[in-house]
């Protein structure tokens, strides 16, 4: 063996393990993700509005995707939000009982914060994880087989075809779905606070406390989720890589990132809700 060979050996044996990242470069690594990820969710929804108002429109894909998001979501939604309403009511109602024992106004107070807010945000995120997760798992396998890519070798723009249809659609099926959600749970509640507090229908259906404000804000949080669901999704279906592994991946990345959407425009156009209707914020 020569020298330089001793010395290349040598050199070799010294190297230790790569160093790993500290503190603040993993705070930085997190940031740009965090970056690339709003800006492709950015691209996304701006391409999405674009070929809504400018694409060509197919209505055989449009029905199919309201009946796949919400059609098919009815049951779920109405399971749910029915065992919703009446655990709500019973400890609302229990909580209620050790400070005034009157419950009067219970039905009231319920209907407002269902119509305002708790319909939507929570059939909104119930939906986050069946209708996000079936698109990202949809788009993510055609985007493995390459039938993506087959689509812009096609001449085909994949937000036109894939992500257009699943928009428009999840903005009416969210929102038809969660009014009826929202019915479900009122019900239910209305018949909690009569079997177990003895609240009459007649008392319990009282509408005295709902007003404009809280009708405007309940339906723009329906039109929002219903477009930020299928965006966020889409999205990570059309970044899945490697194989079925990947798709089980972006599936995971569509529910929890559907979800934080949910909660950030809830936070967002509630803060927002309290200045415009300060009334209706107020009470």
């Amino acid at each position: 063996m020569s020298s330089g060979d001793r010395e290349s050996s040598v050199d070799l044996s010294e190297e230790g393990p790569p160093a790993e990242r500290g503190f603040v470069a993993n705070l930085g690594a997190g940031a740009i993700e965090q970056w690339q990820l709003v800006r492709g969710l950015y691209s996304v929804f701006v391409l999405t509005l674009y070929f809504t108002f400018r694409g060509r429109r197919e209505k055989g894909a449009f029905a199919q995707q309201v009946y796949e998001q919400g059609n098919q979501s009815v049951f779920f939604l109405t399971v749910f939000m029915g065992f919703f309403g009446m655990i709500l009511v019973f400890q609302s109602g229990v909580q209620a009982m050790r400070v005034v024992p009157d419950l009067s106004l219970l039905g009231a107070t319920y209907l407002e914060l269902l119509i305002r807010d708790l319909a939507a945000s929570i059939g909104a995120l119930m939906l986050a994880t069946r209708v996000g997760a079936g698109i990202a798992a949809e788009i993510g396998s055609m985007v493995v087989t390459e039938q993506v890519d087959a689509l812009r070798m096609s001449a085909a723009d994949p937000i036109e075809y894939l992500v257009v249809p699943r928009f428009k659609a999840g903005i009416v099926a969210t929102t038809a779905v969660i009014i009826w959600a929202a019915f479900i749970a009122y019900v239910s509640g209305m018949l909690t606070a009569w079997s177990f507090f003895g609240v009459l229908p007649r008392t319990f259906i009282n509408v005295s406390m709902v007003d404009h404000g809280d009708l405007i804000i309940g339906l723009t949080k329906c039109v929002c989720y219903g477009a930020a669901i299928p965006i966020v999704s889409a999205h990570s279906g059309l970044n899945t890589f490697g194989g079925s592994e990947g798709v089980g991946s972006a599936t995971t990345r569509a529910v929890v990132n559907s979800s934080l959407a949910v909660i950030m425009l809830n936070a967002i156009i509630s803060t927002i809700g309290i200045f415009v209707f300060p009334e209706g914020g107020g009470k």
